[in-house]
């Protein structure tokens, strides 16, 4: 495992929140930390693609609607979409307890992150100690060099030693927990992903109405067992209709202008 937890824990600094090199936010954190998309890639490092993806669907889902104002964040995503979805396919034990887990990691990471915040700060101070004095070389280090070492040894080396050592331990860890415990851990991994998409369903509808259509497709994948193809299909035809024959608003009804001298 110790190529495969370098790799994974490459990753993760990759597409931390504060790492430039995959353009920024875009391919980092807005693309390979998405668990859609890491799960993919963790899947395929730990030659399980399959699993990857079925998890990373099951955490995205919990996570979907999660905003991050101002650095501000409730889990720390990166942690969520790599070390979490690594350990998560190692224990075996199915989507529903690797969104536990996530949940769990990804909470627990909101203290990496804010360490990091802190450690960046004191890089920050001595940045501008250096621009006062005008040594550009001890800018640019506490500026750019030391505040990104901080940030690969905060993501990279927990990220390795939760995948190397853990993929050692995680399965019989979990082979040993009581099966109370087991199906805690399931009954609240597949509660979790109904929680984030409504969540997303509260700040995207404006008018409650609109979640007849929500139903809609509740009903055609649980009773109808249309698939995915069809169900977009459905949601496109029930959007042009609502689009054609939603119902014009009330015009304000024009009135002409009384002249004075016609009232007498």
């Amino acid at each position: 495992m110790f190529i495969e937890a370098i790799l994974i824990g490459l990753l993760c600094y990759l597409g931390a929140l504060s790492s430039p090199w995959l353009l920024g936010l875009t391919g980092g954190w807005y693309l390979i930390t998405r668990p859609l998309v890491s799960g993919m890639l963790v899947g395929l490092i730990l030659g399980d693609m399959k699993t990857g993806i079925i998890i990373g669907v099951a955490v995205q889902a919990v996570y979907i609607a999660m905003v991050t104002p101002g650095g501000s964040m409730p889990a720390d995503l990166n942690f969520v979409a790599y070390p979490a979805i690594a350990l998560g396919i190692l224990s075996g034990q199915g989507p529903e307890v690797a969104v536990a887990l996530a949940a769990t990691i990804g909470i627990a990471g909101t203290i990496l992150f804010n360490a990091m915040m802190v450690l960046n700060s004191f890089w920050n101070h001595r940045a501008d100690v250096a621009l006062e004095r005008g040594d550009e070389r001890s800018l640019w280090l506490n500026s750019a060099l030391w505040p990104q070492a901080t940030n690969f040894v905060l993501r990279f080396v927990p990220t390795f030693i939760a995948v190397y050592f853990g993929a050692q331990y995680i399965s019989a860890f979990m082979d040993s927990l009581p099966k109370v415990v087991l199906s805690s851990m399931n009954v609240l991994g597949g509660i979790l992903p109904a929680v984030g998409i409504a969540i997303l369903l509260k700040q995207i509808i404006k008018n409650y109405s609109m979640l007849i259509y929500f139903l809609v497709g509740f009903v055609c994948i649980v009773f109808l067992k249309l698939n995915m193809v069809a169900l977009v299909i459905v949601g496109a035809l029930l959007a042009l209709i609502h689009y054609n024959y939603k119902p014009e608003p009330a015009q304000p009804v024009a009135t002409a202008p009384v002249d004075d001298e016609d009232e007498f």
